[in-house]
């Protein structure tokens, strides 16, 4: 695919994208390098629709749709289910590619409208069969229940994605490579990702007839929950129809409790990715007997010796839709210091996108890692962990060697030239010490700003001054605010 193509995407035609609605003259394509990165396109999009879900659900509930640390670990599963691709293309594609140049019966003619909407069905066909075994296979289910550990239902929810998935997902779509060209089917396997969006809502009703057709919020509610009426239902993508011919569909008609049925309880984003890993690979140890070690693997995620391939209903745990979802009690100073550190990995996230193709695989490696151990340091400070404290400082001094390096650009360029002022670096010093009222913390932050910046008098190529911005900040962090932040762990 070509992410410079088409960059600029009208409200109309983002809107569009987002709930399918597009046409094959507009979305067909020859060759896979003119497809464009539809969902990096989207992106605009996704943030415009969680803030309107936001506000629709502040007027009519008087409360947000969802909870911040939540969110942010929605999130980051997201960003953590992308690091991949930086190294190289979707393992969908690359063997979808494959097995089209080696292996394919047929060249159904690419520009052709009923190629488009054969090429529509197929995608939504594999992704049920997909998405069901996802649920029904154990080894496939370690990678699909980080999307289900969410125990809030928002559009944040949708982007709650595993790094596991794209490794079982192809199977399911390898067909179509035998008929298909690759470029019509980039283009619907995006769109049909991008559909999905916004059906993860609590915001929107019931949608009278278009219920009996369409994948629709209502419906995957009950998908997302772990009520006993709503486990292993509703596993379509845009068309609803695949349940109703297969008898997996179920209408909404009590309150839904969604996550887990057993929560994992936590922020920490390598325990939603890989906790049911871990859970396998002790229940296989533990369980005697070849053809049950066999079936902890390739059988449901409730399976047990002598029971029924996926378990038994009636030992999923009650609900009774009073249940509280986890949460840890956190200070607003605390989650205000979460969210700029996760906004300032967002800056080096993109970053190290938009520059993939100028840096070497071990800078790429470098960077992949240093967004990994920052994503897993705000969740250990949302779990508030004993060893969180240690985690973030030792991660703003990974920070600080990465800055000095030359891996990292000054993340607001125009803070450069402000602080070549010394009388700027001062009024900085005493803002923060009036936020936080600690003339000690100004203090520190100064000795700081000093230490760092002498060690930079003398080199050919002294520190920038946006350096010493950073230091003071961090200086503040570690010295001043890790007693307040933490305190309590």
């Amino acid at each position: 695919m070509n992410p410079e193509a088409q960059q600029d995407v009208s409200v109309s035609q983002g809107i569009r994208m987002m709930f399918y609605m597009v046409k094959p003259n507009e979305t067909s394509f020859q060759t896979l390098e003119e497809v464009p990165d539809y969902v990096k396109q989207a992106t605009p999009f996704f943030i415009s629709l969680m803030l309107l879900e936001l506000a629709i659900s502040w007027i009519l509930k008087g409360k947000p749709s969802g909870r911040l640390d939540n969110a942010l670990t929605s999130i980051s599963a997201g960003i953590f289910s992308r690091l991949p691709s930086l190294f190289s293309r979707s393992l969908e594609l690359t063997t979808y590619i494959y097995i089209w140049e080696n292996y394919r019966l047929i060249s159904l003619p690419w520009h052709s409208p009923w190629t488009w909407y054969l090429t529509f069905l197929g995608v939504d066909f594999g992704y049920y069969w997909f998405h069901r075994m996802a649920h029904e296979v154990n080894i496939m289910w370690a990678g699909h229940q980080t999307h289900h550990s969410s125990e809030d239902y928002n559009l944040s929810t949708a982007l709650r994605q595993s790094v596991l998935q794209l490794y079982t997902s192809w199977i399911f779509y390898s067909p179509l490579a035998l008929f298909i060209p690759p470029s019509v089917y980039a283009v619907h396997l995006q769109f049909n990702l991008l559909y999905q969006f916004w059906i993860h809502t609590e915001v929107i009703d019931n949608l009278g007839p278009l219920e009996l057709i369409i994948n629709t919020p209502s419906h995957h509610r009950v998908h997302h929950g772990r009520n006993r009426y709503c486990i292993d239902k509703n596993y379509a993508g845009v068309l609803i129809i695949w349940d109703r011919i297969f008898g997996t569909f179920e209408a909404e008609n009590e309150k839904v409790v969604y996550g887990l049925t057993h929560p994992i309880n936590t922020f920490e984003p390598f325990k939603v990715q890989f906790h049911h890993l871990v859970y396998i690979w002790t229940t296989f140890w533990a369980t005697p007997g070849f053809f049950n070690k066999f079936s902890v693997i390739f059988k449901g995620p409730g399976w047990g010796p002598g029971k029924p391939r996926l378990g038994l209903r009636e030992e999923i745990p009650e609900v009774t839709g009073e249940e509280v979802p986890f949460s840890s009690p956190v200070s607003y100073l605390l989650r205000i210091y979460a969210v700029v550190q996760f906004a300032l990995m967002l800056a080096f996230y993109e970053e190290a996108f938009a520059d993939k193709a100028a840096l070497s695989q071990v800078t790429l490696l470098l960077k992949v890692c240093f967004i990994i151990l920052t994503l897993t340091s705000i969740g250990f400070l949302l779990d508030q962990r004993p060893k969180a404290a240690v985690l973030e400082t030792f991660r703003c001094l990974v920070f600080l060697m990465l800055y000095k390096f030359g891996h990292l650009k000054p993340f607001i360029p125009s803070l450069s030239f402000a602080f070549e002022f010394p009388w700027v670096r001062r009024s900085g010093t005493v803002l923060l010490k009036t936020l936080l009222g600690s003339q000690e913390a100004a203090f520190k932050v100064s000795l700081g700003q000093i230490v760092f910046s002498s060690g930079a008098q003398g080199r050919k190529n002294p520190l920038p001054s946006s350096f010493t911005l950073l230091t003071e900040l961090i200086s503040l962090q570690l010295y001043d605010l890790g007693p307040q932040l933490f305190a309590g762990f």
